[in-house]
């Protein structure tokens, strides 16, 4: 459908400014001596390794073999500034199968300055290698377990347990600010966005995780309000993770279908340039957010209640109003047994490109408007 729709006009707003959070996001960092000249920071220790100022430093972080699975590693790459600042996590690869956050990060080894970095970025260049490795969309190929929603994780749990301990210990608690950085799976289509997370659960660290949010230049914007420890703990991401350790986050989504194509990962590559001129981790003058965002308060995710071949009627991303159809499921007689339609007005965000579908999975998020910027 085309802008012209009529639901379009309440959506796309003004997006104030965040420039005046810059100051709020940069802390009191650097120090400066009192001839002018900026501190030299401290060395930054992680996985038992020590990488000085103004160095950038390549490290495995081991996962033990457990009672059913092999041993793996965490591949990450911390790029330790020259001078003191906030400490940066961007983790890419939870997901094995999402590629351009993957391929954003080998791009990103280049273009990051520790020389002229004020602060430091942890790099999680392939959260989950098995996944990866094995071609397998979601889950881990050895416990068969989804790794975002696993979190904090377990020392002595499976592999993909023991995977999200060594990321909530060695990369969340070790971070100031969080962005995780995701796309349309195998069979997943998507129109890029940014998730927020605020709400009363996370309302510290709102205006912080807003500007973060923003400095990637997406036009679709959703807010996801934690109010209850139950929407924190229920299947817990690893943002939620993030959350519930009082760290501002931010989901990045950008790419579908396990594409890899350039369109997909330089605007990632791009929103991360920007996000460290925001967070004056490196010089020069952040570009504003962009004017004509379309901010979304909730979401509705309608699911088919029966496994079988699903058809969408479309895999791109649309304003729809309540009781348009969605798509459809046929058994695999050809014989239709479902049609999923939508349950509210909203825009359609991302969704199964099918053809396979199991009784019980969502098909489609729906971003609900909300009546102004958030």
């Amino acid at each position: 459908m085309s802008t012209s729709h009529p639901l379009s006009s309440a959506w796309l707003r003004l997006s104030p400014l965040v420039f005046g959070l810059v100051a709020t996001l940069a802390g009191p960092w650097p120090a400066a001596r009192a001839d002018g000249h900026v501190q030299a920071q401290p060395p930054f220790a992680l996985a038992g390794q020590s990488i000085p100022a103004g160095q950038r430093a390549d490290i495995d972080i081991p996962v033990a073999a457990g009672a059913s699975d092999p041993a793996t590693y965490v591949p990450v790459t911390v790029f330790h500034g020259a001078s003191d600042g906030p400490v940066l996590a961007l983790t890419a690869g939870v997901h094995g199968y999402e590629y351009p956050p993957i391929l954003a990060g080998q791009q990103l080894l280049t273009r990051i300055d520790p020389g002229r970095l004020s602060g430091t970025v942890i790099l999680v260049r392939l959260a989950h290698v098995a996944a990866f490795e094995h071609r397998v969309p979601y889950v881990n190929p050895f416990d068969r377990k989804n790794l975002n929603r696993v979190f904090p994780g377990k020392v002595d749990g499976t592999q993909t347990e023991r995977i999200a301990w060594a990321l909530t210990t060695e990369v969340i608690r070790r971070s100031d600010f969080h962005v995780e950085l995701h796309s349309g799976d195998g069979a997943e289509w998507l129109h890029a966005f940014a998730g927020i997370y605020g709400g009363r659960l996370a309302a510290a660290q709102y205006a912080k995780s807003r500007a973060i949010g923003l400095a990637f230049g997406l036009q679709n914007v959703v807010k996801y309000s934690m109010e209850t420890q139950a929407q924190v703990d229920s299947g817990r991401s690893l943002n939620r993770q993030a959350v519930a350790d009082g760290k501002p986050t931010v989901l990045i989504e950008i790419g579908e279908n396990g594409r890899r194509d350039a369109v997909f990962v330089d605007p990632i590559v791009k929103g991360v340039d920007n996000l460290l001129r925001v967070l004056k981790m490196m010089p020069g003058a952040p570009d504003p957010p962009r004017a004509d965002i379309r901010w979304f308060d909730s979401t509705a995710d309608p699911t088919a209640t029966v496994t079988g071949i699903y058809a969408p009627v479309a895999t791109t991303g649309r304003m729809v109003r309540k009781g348009d159809l969605i798509g459809t499921v046929t058994d695999f007689a050809g014989r239709e047994r479902e049609r999923i339609l939508s349950p509210v007005d909203g825009y359609a965000m991302y969704g199964l490109a099918g053809p396979p579908v199991r009784a019980g999975e969502a098909v489609v998020t729906i971003g609900i408007p909300a009546k102004g910027p958030l």
